[in-house]
């Protein structure tokens, strides 16, 4: 390699590096900030929570994706080992059998120096497939926490507007709970949760441990303040059913300002898919065969130059 891509080499992996050290310098700075507002609290309300913050960081953020197993840490650091190993190969692959090389030299080719700006693409796509496959395991489970999020997101309006609807009929809160496990909600993961929830009851938790656990597990915004709203009520006294109306009557204002909020942005979101896949298109098929002789005309020049003496 020459020294440009040395020099890209190393911006590259150096970037990377300071990329995690700010990304474990951000959690480590939000899980401390956790521990001092937990602090504040009584053991008894700390207690619970704190057991999950206690969990290493890569197992927590596998739980928080739904990858629950005890063996799921090792599993993803053995896939992660193994998709490293394969971009090894593909690196490998890609130097030896002459692929490089051919794509370099067709990069030069290109007349009128044009080659030379896609020179630096050429140079790290080595690198970007090594990098690519090592991160494949962890954008799958990124994905799967969004996937996750998403879910609870869409079931919790409809749950609250059932939990509500039950309680004012007569039912206490957990066979509220009970009934909505019937429903076609219970193979999602909000439903797996509360089936969590009511686990911690039944082995003796307080109602406000268990909720707090709950919200723990969870980990989303709107999880965490129809729990608190929970939490108080119960600390205060208040009536179950009213607090559950309020929290379904805010949830659906929330969502109908997402979706309007949504709404309004899509006509700026068309803009990107507008100028990056259609404009191209139109400048090449407009323009495309006048740059076609432009570089004819620079190549024959090039050539004539060369020949004069």
């Amino acid at each position: 390699m020459n020294a440009w891509q040395v020099t890209l080499v190393v911006l590259l992996w150096s970037s990377l590096a300071a990329a995690i050290y700010l990304g474990w310098r951000w959690l480590r700075t939000s899980q401390e900030t956790r521990r001092r507002a937990l602090a504040s609290d009584d053991a008894e309300r700390a207690a619970p929570v704190t057991q999950l913050d206690d969990m290493w960081l890569l197992r927590r953020w596998l739980f928080l994706a739904g990858y629950r197993q005890p063996g799921a840490t090792t599993f993803f650091a053995l896939l992660t080992l193994g998709t490293t190993m394969l971009g090894g190969v593909a690196i490998t692959f890609f130097f030896y059998s002459g692929l490089y090389q051919v794509m370099v030299v067709s990069a030069d080719a290109v007349p009128g120096g044009v080659g030379e700006v896609f020179l630096p693409a050429v140079w790290l796509s080595p690198w970007i497939i090594l990098l690519g496959l090592s991160a494949l395991p962890a954008l799958v489970v990124n994905r799967s926490r969004q996937k996750r999020v998403e879910m609870i997101e869409q079931d919790l309006p409809l749950t609250l507007e059932l939990l509500a609807t039950l309680s004012e009929a007569g039912l206490g809160f957990d066979a509220a709970m009970q009934r909505i496990q019937s429903t076609r909600l219970a193979v999602r993961p909000l439903a797996s949760e509360f089936r969590s929830y009511q686990a911690d009851l039944l082995a003796g938790r307080p109602r406000t441990q268990s909720l707090r656990r709950l919200s723990s597990r969870i980990q989303v915004p709107a999880i965490s303040i129809f729990v608190s709203a929970l939490v108080q009520a119960e600390q205060l006294g208040m009536g179950i059913a009213q607090v559950l109306r309020r929290q379904a009557d805010d949830m659906r204002d929330r969502r109908r300002e997402r979706a309007n909020a949504f709404a309004m942005s899509l006509t700026v979101k068309r803009v990107i898919p507008l100028v990056v896949c259609f404009l191209p298109g139109l400048f090449v098929w407009t323009l495309g065969p006048f740059f076609v002789q432009l570089f004819q005309l620079a190549d024959s020049f090039t050539r004539v130059g060369g020949l004069a003496p």
